[in-house]
């Protein structure tokens, strides 16, 4: 680092003495508030709209409230918030994250795509791409493929047919020293030379399913050339149908060691270490070309179609007039997954045959004998004015806490006392989650996994 850095070594060195910075990203899918509610006196990072920097504090813990609960915001690294932001993703579009866990990215393409198109997001560990699920389900994201595979059993299935690829390759971790004591603990020479390779084989993959004319942003949380600058150069090399895109810095970011590529540094003090470069695949891509092109999962039919009276009936009784209950109410837009009844994204929904997935468009719910029980994904994916009945929770109160850790809550003194039957529970005017009334009590159904200790 001090060959590379020369003059400023020292202050790259020094930064590493100083607090790391930390962020959020609002999520304008489900919280249309200021910043401000959520974070007094923010200060947005330059880079995203929706980010801002925070310190922690005894007052603000962001991991604990309520709003993150109820998916108003994600816990983010301010620099892995600007690779997405250089991805140039457009509603339609059909976007492959290719290394996705935990989900911070993939939930940053969701909020351009803003529920038209389709996002595959994949990850090859499966306790990772477990967390990749339900991150992606908290934020309420309608138009996802959530899959465990390595890339190349993807580019197997997938040629030519994403608009927009991601890589946020696994790397050595340099960029996460100052903040993660473990990234420091397992570095070593052996360690990114293993990295250089399977970031080799990985771009490869991607480079099979870009479309023509399609865009690709490579990313690490690294220093070294050999995993950044090098990397790309290499790929280049042995791919001719692609070249590097003339891209400007913002504040904060500066330009990297070649065309095409930028740099985050720590001394800068606007977060911790990052690289991207950017790429076209050589080739015309239009907007009448945008979205998955390829074999589609079929609709729900046949027998299966004679046990969703329950589910029509929830519907009529549960959901109001609009879109998201047109769409409920059209067979086409449905299908099952194992027992559970689940909607088709509007971008439509490739085939899930031999493929290892944990999510697929939404999981509406599962049909016991003669009833429906709606899932929690199907409350984070709809809103207080989609419902009729909506029992609304204060964030800073009691009762949300009782909510979080499973308790039942007596709702006799609220005008939803008289109600019966599915209730969506809400706090700061955002889904979290349901209930189920009856005599003036309203039952728990916050998913045991999710809740937390009093």
């Amino acid at each position: 680092m001090k060959q590379d850095l020369g003059d400023e070594a020292d202050s790259f060195l020094g930064s590493f003495l100083h607090e790391a910075k930390r962020g959020i990203r609002l999520n304008p899918e489900k919280y249309t508030g200021s910043a401000d509610a959520i974070l007094p006196e923010s200060e947005r990072v330059p880079w995203e709209n929706n980010g801002y920097y925070y310190k922690g504090t005894t007052e603000f813990m962001p991991g604990r409230s309520p709003l993150h609960h109820a998916g108003a915001y994600y816990i983010q690294e301010p620099s892995a918030m600007a690779p997405v932001n250089f991805l140039d993703v457009r509603p339609g579009m059909c976007v492959l994250d290719l290394c996705a866990a935990p989900g911070g990215k993939s939930t940053q393409i969701a909020a351009f795509l803003k529920n038209k198109g389709l996002l595959i997001t994949n990850e090859i560990v499966p306790d990772r791409a477990k967390i990749l699920s339900q991150n992606i389900e908290r934020l309420g994201i309608k138009n996802t493929l959530v899959t465990c595979h390595d890339p190349d059993f993807l580019s197997d299935r997938y040629p030519a047919s994403f608009d927009r690829i991601l890589v946020d390759a696994p790397c050595s971790g340099e960029g996460m020293f100052r903040r993660d004591p473990v990234a420091v603990k397992e570095w070593s020479v052996e360690n990114v030379k293993r990295c250089v390779i399977r970031q080799e084989e990985i771009l490869k993959a991607a480079a099979v399913m870009l479309k023509p004319g399609g865009r690709l942003v490579y990313s690490t949380c690294t220093f070294g050339k050999e995993e950044n600058e090098e990397q790309i150069a290499n790929f280049l090399k042995s791919h001719e149908d692609f070249h590097p895109v003339d891209i400007r810095p913002f504040t904060g970011m500066r330009e990297g060691g070649m065309k095409g590529t930028l740099r985050i540094w720590p001394q800068d003090n606007c977060g911790e270490g990052h690289f991207m470069a950017v790429l076209l695949r050589n080739g015309e891509l239009n907007e009448a070309s945008y979205g998955y092109r390829g074999v589609t999962e079929p609709c729900i039919s046949g027998k299966s179609l004679q046990g969703i009276t329950v589910f029509r009936d929830f519907i009529s009784e549960v959901i109001k007039d609009g879109d998201m209950k047109r769409r409920l109410s059209d067979n086409k837009n449905l299908f099952a997954s194992g027992k559970n009844l689940c909607l088709i994204p509007e971008g439509g929904l490739p085939s899930l045959s031999r493929l290892r997935y944990l999510r697929a468009g939404i999981q509406l719910g599962e049909i016991k004998k003669d009833r429906f029980i709606p899932s929690h994904s199907l409350a984070m994916a709809i809103s207080p004015g989609e419902v009729y009945i909506c029992h609304e929770l204060d964030p800073g109160g009691d009762e949300v806490k009782q909510y979080l850790a499973g308790e039942s809550l007596d709702i006799s003194n609220t005008r939803e006392s008289h109600r019966k039957g599915w209730c969506l529970v809400s706090t700061g005017g955002i889904s979290l989650g349901w209930g189920k009334i009856s005599g003036g009590i309203m039952k728990n159904h916050y998913p045991k996994g999710l809740r937390s200790g009093r």
